[in-house]
């Protein structure tokens, strides 16, 4: 038996217990900002706090619905205005990359990506609200469309570059054109993983609140025009933190919790996806 054997498991198992902790810290500060909204949020999180709007100043009672339609009306047009084009970029990125466009395009999406969230909404302030001479849900879902727009052009990218070349060549060798290869070969192919891009960028906005404050502003009730303010969830936690009401203060916890429960399940779905895409 070799005499250091017993040495090289006992750093073996040392250098596993060593991965594993710090495997585990990254968990740490995620389950105590959990266990905080759940101690802290679901005391007012009832289906009355669900389907209501909310009450004036100085009364109790009340809900979020008119947040919870803004945010989804947000998102919503954020993605038709992001994710066509995002997906056009991310093909055109994928299928030309040898290109001096398409390395520019590149560069310019991971600046963008890299650009803090309020620049972008003072950007979305000058081009809509100012021309428009008052805040929207237009100009709110503009700025979130540009938020997304990085993240949907990167992750296409990569996911259709890990399409095999056999099947471009077997198209190809076929007689297809070349666009219609793209559409009817490559993109089906990685459809699962362009949807796990966009699901993501979904994720990434949904608790956007500085662009929203310059855009979209908030209104204490329920409206369905993009042309008009609209509310958000981060909007709504965002005014009832700050307001010296403990009853808001107590919303804005159950507020706080319900938007991690949406960001969550759409970061599931996305992993889900992505989990479907290694199962192939």
């Amino acid at each position: 038996m070799n005499k250091n054997l017993p040495r090289r498991l006992g750093k073996d198992r040392a250098a596993t217990l060593v991965v594993f902790l710090l495997a585990i810290i990254p968990m740490v500060p995620l389950f105590l900002i959990l266990l905080q909204l759940v101690m802290k949020g679901a005391t007012s999180l009832n289906l009355q706090f669900l389907t209501s709007l909310p009450r004036p100043p100085g009364e109790t009672g009340g809900g979020v619905l008119n947040a919870i339609a803004g945010s989804v009306i947000l998102v919503t047009l954020a993605s038709v205005m992001a994710v066509p084009t995002g997906i056009l970029a991310g093909i055109y990125l994928a299928e030309y990359r040898d290109k001096i466009l398409p390395h520019a395009i590149r560069v310019a999406a991971d600046l963008l990506q890299g650009t803090p969230s309020i620049v972008i909404g003072i950007l979305a302030y000058a081009w809509v609200v100012r021309p428009m001479h008052h805040f929207s849900a237009l100009a709110g879902s503009g700025a979130l469309a540009i938020i997304m727009l990085p993240v949907i052009v990167r992750t296409t990218e990569e996911v259709l570059v890990l399409v095999p070349k056999d099947l471009r060549e077997a198209a190809l060798a076929l007689g297809v054109p070349r666009w219609r290869m793209i559409l009817k070969v490559v993109l089906p192919t990685g459809m699962v993983g362009v949807t796990t891009g966009v699901l993501l960028s979904m994720a990434r906005v949904a608790g956007e609140t500085a662009p929203l404050l310059f855009t979209a502003f908030g209104n204490p009730f329920l409206s369905w025009k993009p042309t008009e303010p609209i509310d958000a969830m981060p909007l709504v936690i965002f005014n009832y933190a700050t307001s010296p009401y403990p009853h808001w203060w107590r919303q804005a916890w159950s507020a706080s919790l319900l938007l991690i429960a949406m960001v969550v399940l759409l970061n599931i779905a996305a992993r889900l996806m992505a989990r479907k895409i290694g199962g192939r």
